[in-house]
C-alpha cells in the first residue's frame, strides 16, 4: 500500500460499485475524518458528486475516491475494506497513522506525527 494513496480492497470495491450502480448520475465515493467521538476523530463515507478544487482524487479497482485536503493528511496510506461479520457489516479502515481507538470503535486518535 502506497503512504500518498487511499485504496479499497476488491470486495470493498465491488459493494461501492453495487451502491453507486443504483443512483442515477455519476457518484463517486468521498471519504473523510470529522472531529468527534471519546477519542477525536471519527470515519466519514458517503456518495457524492462533487468535487472541490482542493480534493485530492485517487482510483481503486474503478470506483474513484474523492478526499479533502484536511482528511488527507490523517487518512493517507489508508485501505478501506469491506467486512460481514454475523448480522454486522460495514468497512473497516487500515489507517497506519492512527494511534488508538475508543472502547466502542467509533473513534480513533491520531499519532502526532500526522497532525
Amino acid at each position: 500500500m502506497n503512504k500518498s494513496n487511499i485504496a479499497l480492497t476488491e470486495r470493498a470495491a465491488n459493494h461501492v460499485k453495487n451502491f453507486l450502480a443504483k443512483q442515477d448520475d455519476e457518484i463517486n465515493l468521498r471519504v473523510g475524518v470529522k472531529p468527534t467521538g471519546c477519542s477525536g476523530y471519527q470515519y466519514v463515507v458517503e456518495a457524492t458528486e462533487n468535487i472541490n478544487a482542493s480534493d485530492q482524487l485517487f482510483e481503486s479497482f474503478g470506483v474513484k475516491i474523492v478526499v479533502d485536503d484536511q482528511s488527507f493528511k490523517y487518512l493517507s496510506g489508508t485501505e478501506l475494506d469491506y467486512v460481514k461479520e454475523g448480522i454486522n457489516e460495514g468497512f473497516r479502515f487500515n489507517n497506519p497513522n492512527v494511534q488508538a481507538t475508543c472502547g466502542c470503535g467509533e473513534s480513533f486518535t491520531i499519532s502526532e506525527e500526522t497532525n
